[in-house]
């Protein structure tokens, strides 16, 4: 029988992640920042190289402007996969039209994590 070793970095990365969707599914920017570090980086899915984002408050911005344009929109992580410091995870994001037709996209964000807080994270869509 194999067993598993317990990283507790790679631990502590994961915990990052889910701490930070936690926050997400409750829309709740001021979580979703406690989870990153003061200098975080956050870049966009927005095309063709994305918008990038750095420190508290230019973050808070951006998450705000997103949740303000989409009210029925939603996250969902698919998947996580982390080692040490570093993660990846898929999504789906979920939302409705202004005529109340759905939509969605299906994406991946590669994290970093420092001290236990998400320092950087890029995100890309397919499409």
């Amino acid at each position: 029988m194999s067993e598993t070793q317990h990283d507790p970095r790679t631990a502590a990365t994961i915990e990052a992640i889910r701490a930070f969707d936690r926050a997400t599914s409750r829309r709740d920017v001021d979580a979703m920042l406690a989870t990153a570090t003061d200098d975080v980086v956050w870049e966009t899915t927005t095309p063709p190289d994305g918008e990038r984002y750095q420190g508290q408050k230019a973050v808070r911005a951006a998450l705000e402007g997103l949740f303000s344009s989409t009210n029925d929109a939603t996250f969902e992580i698919e998947e996580v996969v982390a080692m040490g410091d570093r993660a990846y995870f898929t999504w789906t994001y979920r939302w409705k039209g202004p005529d109340g037709s759905p939509g969605h996209v299906r994406g991946v964000d590669l994290a970093r994590v420092r001290d236990g807080k998400i320092a950087e994270m890029l995100a890309y869509v397919k499409g």
